[in-house]
């Protein structure tokens, strides 16, 4: 299982690369604005420089057509390192830029995916990770956990390498319903994170744990013992 965090926030970024296992970092437009009219390679290259190389940071294009989104590809990859994943809408344009791009032996991360259908198409294109987005599909009545089942089986199927990264997910009920329908991988927001970590009876069986201890020690801890 990979987890990922949906953030740009540099602060927040190593903040959750220290307490978790993380195995990269998401980003959109949408998320960047959040933090202000920053230099986007140079927050870029901070994101890395947090990470590491051996964590996946992925970019979204955002030329609309082929061309413009294999240009965008190759001034990211550029500006930052060949090991980004370069996310593509699944449309029109962006499989034929997914076809050219990995001919270049670039990651692809297959984005804004909504159906099965679109799925099988950038697995065919040699998409490495396909992102549905699982609470847009539950806002526009779709079945997201049916989606990623099938999409699950349409890559085991093919003997496909490509991996599922579920997106859009605004609570831990859909991450967990997206990873035990075949998701590989999630990209969680980091108020998602904290509202999972955050929940009440962990800090009641925290709180239970310490006065149950110093009922027997007092306030020194194991380390503490002699």
């Amino acid at each position: 299982m990979e987890i990922l965090v949906d953030t740009v926030n540099l602060a927040e970024i190593k903040k959750y690369h220290q307490m978790l296992n993380l195995s990269g970092v998401t980003s959109n437009p949408t998320i960047i604005k959040k933090e202000g009219h920053v230099d986007f390679f140079e927050h870029l290259r901070a994101i890395r420089q947090i990470i590491g190389p051996d964590k996946t940071l992925h970019v979204q294009a955002v030329g609309e057509t082929t061309a413009e989104i294999v240009a965008d590809a190759h001034r990211v990859l550029q500006e930052i390192d060949h090991d980004v994943y370069i996310k593509i809408p699944t449309d029109p344009a962006g499989l034929e830029a997914m076809k050219q791009l990995k001919k270049e032996n670039v990651h692809i991360t297959a984005t804004a995916i909504y159906t099965v259908f679109q799925g099988e198409l950038a697995i065919a294109a040699g998409a490495d990770y396909l992102a549905p987005y699982y609470n847009r599909m539950m806002n526009m009545n779709i079945d997201a956990a049916s989606v990623i089942a099938e999409l699950a089986q349409a890559i085991e199927m093919s003997h496909s390498q490509t991996k599922i990264l579920a997106a859009s997910l605004h609570n831990v009920a859909q991450v967990t319903s997206a990873l035990k329908n075949g998701a590989q991988a999630v990209t969680i927001g980091t108020d998602v994170i904290a509202a999972g970590l955050n929940a009440p009876m962990i800090a009641a069986a925290v709180h239970d744990f310490k006065k149950d201890w110093q009922s027997m020690y007092g306030e020194q801890t194991i380390a503490d013992l002699n």
